[in-house]
């Protein structure tokens, strides 16, 4: 068998209007992405873009769906990672972690991440 492929997509910033208080709606919030998309190559070594997963149609792939609000980051990671495998399914494990960097609480120090892991 052979070993796993991944294609890794790390500290992706954007800003967006996710959350459940009407402040965060409004005023939104900075956020970071990292994904991991793994799969087994089909055979060799990969020589040709459409043998892999593209991460520049990754990349566009979260793009667009960070700007379409949702109440919470938990829909968001388990809604993409579907979109995902849906555009790649010899994807074996998809894996991503969305953090809000400035969480709306008082005194709150620190950020907040909500990581969802599937495998297919």
């Amino acid at each position: 068998m052979p070993g796993l492929l991944s294609v890794e997509l790390n500290g992706l910033h954007f800003y967006a209007h996710h959350g459940l208080y009407a402040e965060e709606k409004k005023t939104g919030n900075e956020f970071e992405i990292n994904l991991s998309v793994s799969y087994e190559p089909v055979s060799g070594t990969i020589t040709d873009i459409s043998d892999t997963v593209n991460y520049a149609k990754l990349y566009a792939l979260l793009k667009t769906e960070m700007a379409k609000p949702r109440h919470l980051l938990e829909t968001f990671a388990m809604e993409v990672v579907e979109m995902i495998h849906v555009s790649y399914p010899q994807a074996k494990k998809i894996d991503i972690s969305i953090t809000k960097l400035h969480v709306p609480i008082a005194k709150f120090i620190g950020t907040a991440t909500v990581s969802y892991s599937r495998e297919f």
